[in-house]
């Protein structure tokens, strides 16, 4: 992923990298999204873009592993995320979904995370501390809960599901309030190119759209060039 193209995933929303893929693939019907309503701590802010580091946790049940063995395997997930590639995101799947209760980020969790470089989390877990993240730490989860109840780590850098999407550590993430993308390494290089030409061709239909005088002659036309400037 070059500077340039980092800057233009930066730049525009899930949505719209959704249908970048399209393009650049020359067909429809790329799946690689997450399926349902997710939740954003700051919708606000860019999206998330990055290389996936991923993990698994539990909340629900205390674990049934040794102190030390939980210990060092807490240990292990934060050397995991802190040896990612630049720019890297944490992606976790809470094995107890769809009755996750455990809300592995906080206040304290986020701002670890951001310390170690990441730019964002995408679970879908239970997030809490609403107001009180850091900025520049967008987490997008399935829910809202007010306790970590027995959160702990199960496994680290393994395939994980969110949402119906499956993620392998290292994938290129796109995540934002509407959910998140999982980038095909096939499309990366074209990808930018994609993502200008599906700008400007939305464009001619959402100008003569806002148009004075726009009527179902002016869709008609503006229609036209549009399918053709997308062919």
């Amino acid at each position: 992923m070059t500077p340039s193209l980092l800057k233009c995933l930066r730049s525009v929303d899930t949505p719209t990298v959704c249908n970048a893929i399209e393009v650049a693939e020359g067909k429809r019907g790329f799946s690689g999204f997450t399926r349902g309503t997710m939740l954003c701590s700051a919708p606000q802010e860019p999206p998330i873009v990055g290389y996936a580091r991923t993990a698994k946790i539990a909340a629900l049940r205390p674990p049934d592993e040794p102190a030390e063995v939980i210990k060092e395997r807490r240990m292990a997930y934060y050397r995991h995320m802190a040896e990612g590639p630049d720019p890297s995101i944490v992606v976790i799947e809470d094995v107890d979904y769809p009755d996750c209760v455990g809300a592995y980020w906080g206040e304290i969790n986020t701002t670890v995370h951001k310390g170690l470089g990441l730019k964002g989390a995408l679970t879908n877990g239970v997030m809490r501390d609403l107001g009180d993240l850091p900025d520049g730490f967008p987490v997008v989860a399935g829910s809202v809960g007010p306790s970590h109840a027995f959160v702990h780590v199960k496994e680290i850098g393994t395939p994980v599901v969110v949402f119906g999407l499956e993620i392998s550590d290292g994938d290129l993430i796109h995540a934002d309030r509407h959910g998140a993308v999982r980038i095909p390494q096939s499309v990366i290089p074209s990808l930018e190119a994609a993502i200008v030409k599906l700008l400007e061709t939305e464009k001619i239909v959402l100008d003569a759209a806002k148009a004075d005088g726009f009527d179902f002659t002016a869709f008609e036309d503006a229609w036209a060039r549009f399918e053709k400037a997308r062919t």
